[in-house]
């Protein structure tokens, strides 16, 4: 029986916020915060989404975005570039540095996701699996699941 405090949500939260913290810790080595991973996951995955893209993907605004990409611009993560068919729009690619550390980057969240998965069995994490993608089915329907899910292109 679940006890009366725990829920769904907090559940998920909680572990959302672990599975960031975990990322602050390893991906910090780098110099990138988890929004800055996840702002360069998405550059990745999309090859060169715009700033509103990211926006929506990311779920903040705007200003924000254009702040977070100004940092990691500095910092050699990203790079903006004119769209071809619309010079007022700006797309956001990685850079050669992203691209070079494409690999290790999978790898440390590979590091993250199998800590995060100790002592769950390979039946219980697809089962796990199988219950966020209905869950986030059932939601998107419902208008309230966020764009964009998995990690550079690996949904599972």
């Amino acid at each position: 029986m679940i006890p009366k405090y725990e829920s769904l949500g907090l559940l998920l939260h909680d572990a959302q916020r672990a599975m960031r913290r975990a990322f602050d810790a390893r991906m910090g080595a780098l110099g990138l915060s988890s929004a800055q991973w996840r702002l360069l996951l998405h550059a990745l995955r999309e090859g060169g989404p715009t700033q509103t893209r990211l926006a929506d993907l990311l779920e903040i605004e705007p200003i924000s975005v254009s702040r977070l990409i100004d940092r990691m611009e500095a910092q050699g993560w990203v790079e903006r570039q004119a769209d071809p068919h619309d010079r007022r729009v700006r797309l956001v690619k990685p850079s050669a540095r992203a691209l070079a550390l494409r690999d290790d980057l999978r790898r440390m969240a590979e590091e993250i996701y199998a800590e995060a998965l100790v002592g769950i069995s390979a039946d219980e994490k697809q089962n796990l699996m199988q219950c966020l993608r209905t869950i986030t089915r059932n939601l998107a329907g419902a208008g309230f699941a966020a764009p964009g899910c998995g990690e550079l292109g690996n949904d599972d």
